[in-house]
């Protein structure tokens, strides 16, 4: 078969010769989605009515009246077990690629998953040790 006609029957052929011409559904997709938030806002600003009152400028707290200050301290548990929430749902994530090629991989991956678990495993049993997962306990509080 000449070089000519094998040409006919490959996708590369069909392509356009302009590399960056795939991705205008994609800009005409994001564009539509910015359009729409822009002219939603935009809409509600000039229809809306504008009655100002104290108790629409408070800020609102799930229905309960605010309280305190919002620049309180907060226990640096609340962060440790952020961290955690994150250190699992990577994992989780992690986890389900794994899943899909398992077989492929055969002993190589099931060895690379155990070093892995192990290592979320040594992390979660640190944190668990440091008390981060332990609200109710109080800590005496530093001398000044």
């Amino acid at each position: 078969m000449p070089l000519r006609e094998w040409r006919d029957y490959t996708a590369a052929h069909n392509m356009e010769s302009n590399y960056f011409a795939r991705y205008v559904p994609l800009l005409i997709h994001a564009c539509a989605a910015l359009g729409m938030a822009v002219g939603m806002i935009v809409l509600t600003s000039l229809l809306g009515k504008k009655r100002y009152s104290r108790a629409k400028m408070q800020p609102y707290e799930c229905g309960i009246t605010p309280t305190g200050d919002a620049r309180e301290r907060f226990s640096v548990k609340f962060f440790m077990v952020g961290i955690l929430f994150i250190l699992f749902d990577v994992e989780a994530i992690f986890l389900y690629p794994w899943a899909v090629i398992y077989r492929e991989l055969k002993m190589f991956g099931f060895l690379e998953m155990l070093v892995y678990i192990a290592v979320v495993i040594g992390g979660f049993l640190y944190m668990w040790k440091k008390g981060v997962l332990d609200w109710a306990m109080a800590r005496p509080e530093p001398k000044r």
